[in-house]
């Protein structure tokens, strides 16, 4: 939340280990005045209460609109393993850094209904106000007997005594549990400013749904119209499954939650780039998950979905230009070109790839568009193409034995052209000092389709931030974003670099290429 002059950051902190014991789970709290720069402070919550003594677990903050004061609802599990919703806030109001908060003793303020399984009931939304005067909250839930994944509403006019709703905000088919369920308003299509979620509602106004699916570790979203009397949501023109939804990235991030900057009039979304390895490397590496680069967040012209784009304030870790970068440049068939005089291990690279010809785009089979992240793997960027793969590789070894590749092939279907974006993790050897209970960590090739008529615009654009494990791509200015986690070995020795490539049959031209080498940030402990 942004509050006084000060961006906060709460998260899921275990200062015990890297491990999700129950019991451990505090919430951690940074602040910073430029969501780039942080300092840690002292935990703003930890499980010493009946009503969480068995963590405090996720939940988000809610700035009351009488007298801008921050309040918390937040998940405890209770001593007896039933989860719960909880109240805090702040005990100094006046302090910008918010160092202490208070727990009441009449939480928890929404019990567990009767009709819901134990352990499967949180993840409070940030609230809103209604036009009735009543606040509003989402919380996750799965009710028994029922294969559905159900979003609660919950009323308040105080915060402290909540009443449900008679029927969900949403319920998702047959996806089972969600989480960290998000709803927010957007401005018109392609107008990049933020909406307060406190705003009165206008039924006309577009809203987004984002829900984290349990049983596929991936976040979705939808665009639709809320309604704020029946407090319900009704999507546009999608299935009611969230798992055919949009998806915010197609590589290794969840549970991402979304805040209004009032600071700026923006929306950013920030992600979790979580692990898929075994308890006891984590503990072994000292961490299990990092923060994503924060992102704006505003709808696209075609009202359809989302884009997403790192802020502005990352340009201000940029220390070094590459030189050497020709614009004008191709890329012949085949051909590869390095990026020189920047360190590949942390940079920021943008570059446009022009498509002359598309003669050459491969046949796509109906049943292939079901899943892109197996067709990136099939048709890797080793595997000679028509238009494509060209992209970038990124963390490459001097002799390219290691590598992770960012890149795009385009195919023809049903008459039309589709653009698959890919990033291709299985092209290096894991660090030995990150493993001891496992051969290798999990490397999948990542993939999703760039919504863009490749045939009208002919080009498309890709910006990847490279920060050492981390790789974030944003192709086609934010349509298809892909989160990865790299851990090559070449890196413990050696710097790491940067290259274009084209191993497709016809030429691909560079009209725009931007390199940057970026400093650390500024992380006070």
């Amino acid at each position: 939340m942004y509050y006084k002059g000060v961006y906060h950051l709460f998260y899921q902190y275990n200062s015990h280990g890297p491990t999700w014991d129950a019991g451990t789970i505090s919430w951690g709290h940074s602040v910073s005045l430029d969501l780039v720069n942080w300092s840690a402070l002292h935990n703003a919550l930890d499980p010493n209460s009946l009503f969480d003594a068995k963590g405090c677990w996720s939940g988000s903050a809610t700035i009351l609109h009488d007298d801008g004061t921050p309040i918390m609802l937040y998940t405890g599990v209770t001593a007896t393993g039933v989860q719960v919703q909880n109240l805090a806030f702040p005990k100094n109001a006046s302090d910008p850094h918010l160092r202490e908060w208070v727990k009441p003793s009449y939480n928890p303020v929404i019990p567990l209904p009767r009709d819901v399984l134990n352990d499967n009931f949180r993840d409070p939304s940030t609230a809103w106000l209604g036009r009735d005067g009543f606040w509003r909250v989402a919380v996750s839930a799965q009710i028994k007997d029922s294969v559905a994944a159900s979003t609660l509403i919950f009323r308040s006019k105080d915060f402290r005594r909540w009443e449900r709703n008679a029927e969900p905000l949403y319920e998702s088919g047959p996806a089972g549990m969600v989480e960290c369920p998000d709803l927010f308003p957007v401005a018109e299509p392609g107008v990049q400013n933020g909406v307060d979620l406190l705003a009165p509602s206008d039924a006309a106004a577009r809203h987004v749904l984002k829900l984290s699916v349990m049983a596929t570790h991936q976040d979705y979203y939808v665009v639709g119209r809320y309604d704020d009397a029946a407090d319900t949501f009704a999507l546009a023109g999608a299935d009611n499954d969230c798992r055919t939804w949009h998806r915010f990235d197609y590589g290794h991030v969840y549970a991402s939650k979304s805040f209004y900057d009032a600071g700026k009039k923006r929306r950013v979304l920030w992600s979790w780039a979580n692990e898929s390895d075994p308890v006891q490397d984590y503990v072994a590496r000292g961490w299990a998950g990092v923060q994503t680069v924060p992102r704006k967040i505003w709808l696209d012209g075609d009202g359809k979905q989302l884009l997403q784009w790192p802020i502005e304030e990352i340009e201000t870790l940029r220390i070094k230009r590459g030189v050497g970068l020709q614009l004008g440049a191709e890329v012949n068939a085949g051909g590869m070109k390095e990026i020189m005089g920047v360190a590949g291990t942390q940079a920021d690279v943008e570059v446009v790839f022009e498509v002359p010809a598309l003669d050459g785009a491969e046949n796509l089979d109906p049943n292939q568009l079901l899943d892109p992240q197996r067709l990136c793997g099939e048709n890797g960027a080793s595997v000679r193409g028509g238009v494509g793969p060209f992209g970038l590789l990124v963390l490459a070894s001097s002799d390219l034995q290691e590598h992770t590749s960012v890149f795009f092939r385009v195919f023809r279907h049903d008459g039309e052209y589709k653009v698959l974006m890919c990033t291709d993790l299985r092209r290096y050897t894991a660090s030995k000092k990150l493993l001891k209970y496992r051969t290798d960590v999990y490397k999948p090739p990542y993939g999703g389709f760039v919504d863009i008529d490749i045939q009208k615009e002919r080009s498309i654009s890709l910006r990847t931030l490279i920060d050492h494990s981390v790789v974030e791509s944003y192709g086609g200015g934010g349509r298809a974003v892909i989160t990865a986690r790299v851990y090559p070995e070449h890196a413990e020795t050696s710097n790491s670099r940067l290259f274009m490539f084209n191993n497709g049959t016809g030429v691909i031209k560079v009209p725009k290429l931007d390199a940057w080498e970026l400093k650390a940030a500024s992380i006070a402990q």
